[in-house]
């Protein structure tokens, strides 16, 4: 009778007790943005929100330009996890100064963007070693579809990196048509990795955009060039990354690549102890690196690299928490 009796106790302010350890939370909306790192680490805060922090976390797809516009004009999703702020630099620096979108800290030391060779292209030609020197030979990277011309391989639509390298490479920068290049749509971050990994295991010339870290470069070393040109901070901010119908755009430098965690302000406000979570959480890029080339060479999603980074790199994540949150995460791995 003592044993139904604290059964029944138990039972009953579990009724009470769960839902209001819940209710501090509540649900909260995170971007999947649409490649490998960015759907790694959402799935990586809903296991840490829904463990170590009793939440309930719905995801949501995204991509950088269409996630930003949401949270702008209508506070939801409550938070994107990996936002590369220079597709958005204008837009995000009015937003934070309105008190609509709170940055966390940098999410990720050493990341970059910016225009690649192959490594096959920079063996066979040396003496490419910038932007300028690669344009004056689209030759050396024939476009297959259209063989008198150079391939320039940029972002796939709805990217934030589409408007900035599609201003680059206009008249007035860096000029692809004036130089005989096709600026190319690959039409998804998978397919222009794929263009990537091809192009290596054929040895193969391949001339693009991309960023680290990320698995492909990783596991494919590509030739970074050099812009030639110093960083204009204020064509930058005002034509290159603002908007596709940039007017007077210049060769410039691809901006120092920031990249924060952003929630609605609503959010942070409402949510102090998660905001310090996002606040604090950073890693390096050989560590995400290694949990993107897992995920590659696993075929795994986006939630099999969250457990494996939770399971491989519990130095890095344990100092994120409590030590009594690490236990309610450990205890679910």
């Amino acid at each position: 009778m003592q044993n139904l009796i604290k059964a029944l106790t138990f039972l009953a302010l579990s009724v009470f007790i769960f839902p209001a350890q819940a209710a501090k939370c509540g649900t909260v909306t995170i971007s999947e943005m649409n490649w490998p790192s960015a759907e790694f680490l959402a799935n990586l805060d809903k296991i840490i929100l829904e463990e170590a922090f009793d939440c309930k976390v719905q995801l949501v797809p995204g991509a950088t330009v269409t996630t930003f516009a949401s949270m702008e004009s209508k506070g939801q999703p409550d938070v994107a996890p990996e936002l590369w702020t220079n597709g958005v630099a204008e837009r995000l620096k009015a937003s934070v100064a309105k008190g609509d979108i709170t940055l966390g800290s940098k999410l990720i030391e050493g990341a970059s963007e910016g225009w690649f060779i192959s490594e096959a292209a920079h063996k066979k030609h040396p003496e490419l070693k910038t932007v300028d020197d690669v344009m004056a030979h689209p030759e050396y990277f024939p476009n297959k579809e259209n063989p008198s011309h150079g391939a320039f391989y940029g972002c796939p639509s709805g990217w934030g990196c589409q408007i900035s390298n599609n201003n680059l490479m206009k008249p007035g920068a860096f000029d692809a048509a004036g130089h005989n290049f096709d600026v190319i749509d690959p039409g998804s971050g998978a397919a222009l990795a794929a263009s990537i990994a091809k192009a290596y295991e054929r040895k193969e010339p391949w001339f693009g955009y991309y960023w680290q870290p990320t698995a492909v470069l990783y596991k494919y070393p590509m030739f970074k060039l050099d812009w030639g040109v110093p960083h204009d901070k204020e064509n930058w901010d005002n034509c290159i990354s603002k908007s596709p119908d940039c007017a007077t755009p210049k060769k410039n430098g691809w901006a120092v690549s920031q990249v924060s965690t952003a929630m609605t302000s609503k959010f942070a406000k409402a949510n102090p102890v998660l905001a310090s979570y996002f606040d604090k959480r950073s890693y390096g890029m050989d560590t995400v690196g290694g949990v993107l080339a897992y995920m590659a060479d696993n075929q795994a999603n986006g939630e099999d690299g969250a457990f494996y980074f939770l399971k491989n790199h519990e130095s890095v994540w344990s100092k994120w928490l409590t030590p009594e949150q690490v236990k309610k995460v450990k205890k679910a791995l």
